[in-house]
């Protein structure tokens, strides 16, 4: 009896108090007088973000087999990172017009080459030729209020995201010096050959979506890099890290850094691929070796990679710039455009990632090359095309991949719907030319699939974060992170 007086009264309670306003009651009333809980709502009210963080949840599973111990190389740094326009105003710039320049020689070089980059919203990375001019700036935006250091250098950041599975062993080679040591992850690996008396610094100037400086207004938040980063620059630890993987057994290996020699000139790239490519080619075919790309302006030096590198690594992973560039280099699909208009076209991307397969990878069982897999992200979705019956779960990895973009980017652990949006088209093509497939991405069952040839296709739409905190490295933690979720199939294909 005293039980229903006390429902009766909260029941009364909660009339009064929808009565004069509330919108809301508290949960403990709600579960008492046993009402349901009107905070949560019905599926069909929830957002297409709130779906597909759920979905996400539902669908990513690890792979059967996993990885176990995974060596990854070779280019390594501290980070710093600022606000671009702020450090500008700091070196007494004045805002202007902007220019792309390959190598930059002064400050004047940086400003037009940052203002040119962030008028489109882009990622870029110069190499600074002058070292002392560098160090000028370099002590400026060390001592910038509000300046970050970081671990820097994709190979660096990539096993730093692996090292937080703990079931996972990694070694990372680079050049690392006494400040970068302290900042890895205490499990890390580090051969003694990697350490070095100095840290390799380079700076990253941030700006946020709408900023502006002078007339120049950033349609999307992104990162403009540059250094004069010797070490890296001359990949001065690759043989150290082929010669440590005897002892270290990997069953995985990532590779990256190549793009930091198109700033030391011809001369010397052209010889230190060679070498590169003597050096890669010592790692038994049975260990997987992953390449990840970053930004480049030399054609010559990318088609030298298309050619000789890729042919001879299992796995790449890029972005949208790097992309539409390798294919420029070597006059593939698409090539005769600029620059990407707005959001990436999923039929143009769909043709290049299949080019490139096609002209460098294992699509035929004759072939003597090892490509077989392809990580492309853009901002608002990615695509894992791979080569049938070399790799698999690959749904679990796309989606994984771009669950981490989403998370990371707002400087979260988990997805918060709230703050991310969709971006992604919900209808697009299998390819720009006919025929041609008719695809939908379905929000509750996030990855669309579609094959040409004996190439599958993974998509996946990204959460883009509102308001990112930081964007640097996020494709090295989309690459680390579909590499987690992948399994490489060591059974002959076909």
């Amino acid at each position: 009896m005293w039980r229903k007086a006390s429902a009766a009264a909260l029941l009364a309670l909660a009339v009064g108090y929808f009565y004069h306003g509330g919108s809301e009651l508290p949960e403990q009333i709600l579960t008492y007088i046993g009402l349901p809980n009107i905070q949560t709502p019905p599926e069909s009210q929830k957002s297409l973000e709130q779906v597909v963080s759920s979905a996400w949840e539902t669908l990513i599973t690890l792979p059967t087999r996993q990885w176990s111990r995974v060596a990854v190389g070779v280019n390594a740094c501290v980070d710093v990172v600022v606000s671009g326009v702020g450090l500008l105003q700091a070196l007494a710039v004045d805002p202007g017009s902007g220019l792309n320049h390959e190598v930059l020689h002064s400050k004047e070089d940086l400003k037009e080459a940052f203002i040119h980059y962030m008028e489109r919203g882009a990622a870029a990375e110069r190499f600074f030729s002058n070292s002392e001019v560098f160090q000028r700036i370099a002590r400026a935006a060390a001592e910038y209020p509000g300046a970050k250091l970081y671990v820097g250098g994709n190979a660096a950041l990539i096993a730093q995201k692996l090292a937080t599975y703990p079931d996972l062993v990694v070694l990372l080679c680079g050049p690392i010096g006494p400040k970068l040591h302290e900042m890895l992850d205490e499990q890390m690996v580090v051969p003694p050959g990697s350490m070095q008396e100095t840290d390799e610094y380079h700076l990253i100037l941030e700006y946020k979506a709408g900023e502006q400086w002078g007339s120049t207004q950033a349609p999307q938040a992104n990162r403009f890099i540059f250094s004069h980063d010797v070490s890296n620059g001359e990949m001065s630890s690759l043989e150290t890290f082929v010669e440590s993987l005897e002892e270290f057994d990997p069953e995985l290996v990532v590779l990256s850094g190549l793009h930091m020699m198109e700033g030391q000139g011809r001369e010397l790239w052209e010889d230190r691929l060679k070498e590169a490519v003597a050096a890669i080619s010592e790692i038994p075919r049975d260990i997987p070796i992953h390449l990840e790309l970053a930004s480049m302006t030399d054609k010559d030096y990318m088609n030298s990679i298309m050619q000789e590198v890729m042919p001879i690594v299992s796995s790449i992973g890029l972005n949208e710039q790097e992309l539409l560039f390798l294919s420029q280099a070597g006059e593939g699909p698409h090539a005769e455009m600029v620059a990407w208009q707005g959001i990436p076209d999923v039929g143009r991307v769909s043709d290049i990632l299949l080019w490139i397969l096609e002209q460098h990878g294992r699509i035929e069982p004759s072939s003597e090359a090892d490509l077989t897999r392809i990580h492309f992200h853009t901002l608002a979705y990615h695509i894992l095309a791979t080569v049938d019956g070399y790799w698999g779960n690959q749904a679990s990895a796309v989606m994984a991949g771009a669950r981490v973009a989403s998370s990371q980017a707002c400087g979260l652990q988990a997805v918060d719907p709230g703050k991310v949006e969709l971006k992604a088209p919900l209808e697009f093509y299998s390819s720009h030319a006919e025929p041609r497939e008719q695809l939908s991405l379905i929000p509750e069952q996030p990855v669309t699939v579609w094959r040409r040839g004996n190439v599958t296709f993974h998509l996946t739409a990204v959460l883009v974060c509102r308001q990112p905190l930081r964007t640097v490295g996020l494709g090295d933690a989309i690459s680390a992170e579909g590499l987690v979720y992948s399994e490489f199939e060591t059974q002959q294909p076909f």
